[in-house]
């Protein structure tokens, strides 16, 4: 029996081929979903479809190339998703990295560039399946669970940009939960911290003490920001808060948000 109570049920992963958003298609099959998840990259796209196929075997999956940011591309997913495993219930926003730059030094395209990222990354995706979403909402729990950063209630003076472009959608959700509410479509969000991923492995590479292993680095790492728990998180642990919020034990949560950064958050 699926703990989450989603068997059956057609989810959305957006930007799913790798991090958080693979490990939230991971753990959504692993409930009995039926998932459809897109990437931009093919490569890593086929790659990470073929390891779920090999550990999911029955599973009704789809994967797909789609940039979110076009928005035909997003229409063209939506239908090809609802075609092929029907219509969907859960839509789990989840693309975007993060510009490291400061006041000064960001430029006015680096602004549009970032604050067309983190909005339209969010608003295609809701456009093109919210008809299906309020459709399933007749029959069952519908839910959009949006992936945000502790920057947008936490900025950082090196992060600028993306610290307002991540308060902007935090903000986006609050508005988006109220308007959708009389739909049945419930949407919530998630802030997470630092979070274990290849662009930290990189910088776990091009580390200067060679001797450190893996463990010995984030701690000090986790140390030096202030981390509570004196560690990095996992995917899995961001995919787990977002699963609470798109299934139905959550049904009487909307417009709210998850703190997943191990205690880094300073506000109560």
């Amino acid at each position: 029996m699926s703990a989450f109570q989603i068997k059956d049920v057609v989810a959305v992963v957006t930007g799913g081929s790798s991090g958080i958003g693979l490990a939230t298609v991971e753990l959504l099959l692993e409930q009995g979903a039926t998932v459809a998840f897109c990437g931009r990259n093919e490569e890593r796209l086929r790659t990470a479809e073929a390891a779920l196929r090999e550990r999911h075997p029955k599973a009704r999956l789809l994967a797909a190339v789609c940039d979110v940011l076009n928005a035909e591309d997003v229409q063209r997913f939506a239908t090809q998703a609802q075609q092929v495993l029907g219509t969907a219930s859960i839509l789990i926003n989840n693309a975007g990295q993060g510009r490291v730059s400061t006041f000064a030094d960001t430029s006015d395209e680096a602004w549009s560039q970032e604050l067309h990222l983190k909005f339209f990354s969010v608003i295609h995706p809701t456009r093109a399946f919210l008809p299906q979403l309020q459709q399933s909402a007749q029959g069952r729990d519908a839910a959009i669970v949006c992936v945000n950063s502790l920057l947008a209630s936490q900025p950082e003076p090196h992060m600028v940009a993306t610290s307002a472009a991540r308060a902007g959608l935090k903000n986006l959700v609050r508005s988006m939960a109220t308007e959708f509410a009389p739909q049945g479509v419930r949407v919530n969000g998630i802030l997470v911290g630092l979070i274990e991923s290849g662009q930290w492995r990189r910088r776990f590479e091009a580390r200067e003490d060679k001797s450190q292993d893996w463990a010995a680095w984030t701690g000090a790492l986790a140390t030096k920001k202030s981390i509570p728990l004196a560690r990095l998180g996992l995917p899995r642990e961001a995919a787990q808060a977002i699963t609470f919020l798109a299934s139905p034990l959550s049904s009487y949560t909307t417009g709210s948000h998850i703190d997943v950064s191990g205690g880094l958050s300073r506000h109560v």
